[in-house]
């Protein structure tokens, strides 16, 4: 049995998702099953799925819900249900880890407490350049290469560069809170399954940060690690981000923090 499962949440970018698996591909920690979470993909990401499956070395699951809107919040919680581990770790299927990714989440991970990571945000152009041997040649995560490609330079690149001493120094004064952040995340099964999981009522926008601030209200502390546990986010649109949406996410995060609420009615239990 592996000791972390993978969950990654897509909808209809099989494109994305392939670059995203590849690079699971090429961890240096080996000992994960990956769970797709799909909220109501066409058949191209299953046939993606299938191809893909004999050519990597991890157990892939593809959990797999008809397309009703933006439910992503429902398709977590059924890949968490489907999980076999104690440990889990949370990214997006247009985020593309660094070969340490999974290997940092796991040797840092403390009982009680739930690990947040960052993202470093690609342009279009170098979203669309990136191909397979970029990924596991690590050419994706290589700042000179990123240049080359046309990446402006700011202290951004240091979420890529940070090493060793220079990341934890990194990760401990950035003026960033940590939270639970569903591009690069990860926590104890038991510590999700008592706040029970995500709240489906949640639309698109902080549905990620108050299923963090529920795990808190519990007692769950936090560790930073936006420099250590590093993936590149490739760029796509939103439509699914509406005012209506973020307006409903913002009432039921305005209710868990005055009540400090930890459990949803809305969750993996019903």
């Amino acid at each position: 049995m592996s000791t972390v499962s993978v969950i990654v949440s897509t909808y209809n970018k099989p494109e994305w998702l392939a670059k995203v698996l590849w690079g699971f591909n090429c961890q240096t920690y080996k000992d994960f099953e990956v769970i797709i979470a799909d909220d109501g993909s066409g058949p191209e990401t299953t046939q993606m799925i299938d191809a893909m499956r004999d050519q990597v070395s991890f157990e892939m699951k593809h959990v797999w819900q008809e397309d009703s809107g933006f439910q992503k919040c429902r398709i977590l919680n059924k890949a968490i249900a489907a999980s076999t581990t104690d440990y889990i770790l949370m990214t997006d299927g247009d985020c593309i880890p660094r070969e340490d990714f999974v290997q940092v989440h796991y040797i840092n991970k403390e009982p009680g407490t739930f690990i947040s990571g960052g993202y470093y945000m690609l342009p279009m152009n170098i979203s669309l350049a990136i191909t397979r041997e970029d990924i596991e040649k690590q050419n994706c995560f290589n700042i000179q290469w990123l240049k080359e490609k046309g990446l402006p330079k700011t202290f951004k690149n240091n979420k890529l560069t940070a090493r060793g001493f220079i990341s934890t120094l990194f990760n401990t004064f950035t003026p960033t809170t940590a939270s639970w952040n569903g591009h690069n995340s990860s926590g104890w099964k038991k510590d999700i399954l008592n706040v029970n999981g995500f709240d489906e009522r949640m639309q698109y926008g902080g549905e990620d940060r108050e299923f963090g601030e529920r795990l808190m209200n519990f007692g769950v502390k936090t560790k930073q690690l936006r420099y250590s546990a590093v993936c590149v986010h490739l760029d796509h649109e939103r439509g699914y981000r509406t005012p209506e949406a973020i307006a409903k996410n913002q009432v039921i995060r305005k209710e868990v923090k005055q009540n400090k609420s930890v459990w949803t009615y809305h969750g993996i239990t019903k």
